[in-house]
């Protein structure tokens, strides 16, 4: 079995960043704090330098580097958190950098990334296949290879993050965060259970990239065959051989959660909580928010980065949205005379929903003769007014479709 990384370790780490990374700060969360009956706290790494967690692990490991190796050049791969982690690094240790990302890389996280002075190569669908292109390229230039999660002293500079939430919530009972490859739980474990053997280690997978669940099942590290999610952060095909015995022996649960529950956490985050946070960063509020697991309070849940494109806010929050019921996109069918779209968005407006958009449709073969399709987006005030809008349209006499049904 690896050695694993003990407390020593990520207090010398966090020594090494003193100066560097700044104490993110801890945030009180009302809607959470209600939903589980007791104090729910959230962790800002979103608001880190570099916008994650990331540049902990990656500057502890480039400032170890010899002179001789930090000649050479550092090279990494990364769907963009951990990209920009190293390119920053690499800047203020002095050394220049390399980073192979996937071709379908977030444009804002490819930009940031060469504004840290990096070298971008675009390569592969996933992480695992830049991953290997990196590597490739370090065989062949000796650049020093820094991995993304699977190394001890990556490991130890992500898991500062734990010190410092024991410092600000010292009666934290639970932490929860999102897990890819498994680095920052794998440090914050080491630190928490070193420190408050009884605080309760969690994480979450987005369910469609879930590689630990069969993999702590099988007892080692199983790749996935396929697996796609919104959190581009964390989607890893294969634990790391390292972070899969720290996950082993020191994190107490793994959940999932659906791409929906990520959707609405970030939705929450952002109308209640006043965070910028990427998809991979809000997986820990979507468990809390889902009722994924059980947690006893209080509860720190580490929003881990905050670097979303905003093409897929935007897409995002249309998607909480919907999923909270909150946004409705329906087709009603009814007769192709004058007025009668005039009294169908007249009831609408009567209970107080607002229609976003209307496409008229009077070619489908599906219809009758002089009837007509009415395909229509309505902003509404949740489930409940959703679907009183919708009976009330019915007992009007109108067939109303919901687009999810179709």
């Amino acid at each position: 079995m690896t050695e694993l990384v003990d407390l020593a370790d990520v207090r010398a780490a966090r020594e090494l960043l003193a100066g560097v990374t700044r104490t993110t700060p801890l945030e009180p969360s009302r809607p959470l704090s209600a939903a589980l009956a007791g104090p729910v706290w959230l962790k800002c790494e979103n608001l880190q330098r570099a916008g994650s967690y990331k540049v902990r692990g990656a500057y502890v490991r480039i400032s170890r580097l010899s002179p001789q190796e930090r000649e050479r050049g550092v090279v990494a791969a990364s769907a963009g958190n951990h990209a920009q982690g190293v390119a920053l690094a690499a800047g203020l240790v002095g050394t220049h950098a390399t980073v192979f990302m996937p071709v379908n890389a977030p444009l804002p996280k490819v930009a940031a990334t060469k504004g840290y002075g990096a070298r971008i190569e675009l390569i592969g669908n996933t992480v695992d296949e830049s991953l290997v292109a990196a590597q490739t390229f370090a065989e062949r230039t000796g650049a020093v290879f820094i991995h993304p999660f699977d190394h001890p002293d990556v490991i130890a500079g992500q898991g500062t993050v734990a010190l410092e939430i024991l410092e600000q919530c010292p009666e934290v009972e639970t932490i929860i965060t999102g897990v890819g490859g498994g680095g920052l739980i794998s440090g914050m474990a080491v630190a928490a259970k070193a420190l408050r053997p009884d605080v309760r280690i969690v994480g979450v997978q987005a369910a469609s990239a879930a590689a630990f669940p069969p993999s702590l099942a099988a007892g080692e590290p199983v790749r996935l065959p396929a697996f796609a999610t919104i959190a581009d952060g964390i989607a890893v095909g294969r634990p790391g051989e390292i972070t899969f015995n720290h996950v082993r022996k020191l994190v107490d649960e793994m959940v999932t959660v659906a791409e929906e529950d990520i959707s609405r956490a970030l939705l929450m985050l952002l109308e209640r909580g006043k965070q910028v946070v990427e998809p991979a960063g809000a997986v820990g509020v979507a468990a809390l928010l889902a009722g994924a697991v059980q947690v006893r309070t209080p509860t720190v849940a580490v929003l881990s980065g905050g670097n979303i494109d905003p093409l897929l806010m935007m897409r995002v929050i249309e998607h909480g949205l919907a999923a909270a019921g909150r946004y409705l996109r329906v087709t009603v069918r009814c007769s192709d005379r004058p007025g009668q779209l005039a009294s169908l968005l007249t009831e609408i407006a009567e209970h107080r929903a607002n229609v976003v958009d209307v496409e008229h449709q009077r070619a489908n073969p599906h219809l009758r003769l002089g009837e007509v399709e009415v395909a229509l987006s309505v902003e509404t005030r949740g489930v409940e007014h959703s679907d009183t809008l919708i009976s009330a349209l019915r007992a009007s006499g109108y067939q109303v479709v919901l687009t999810a049904e179709e």
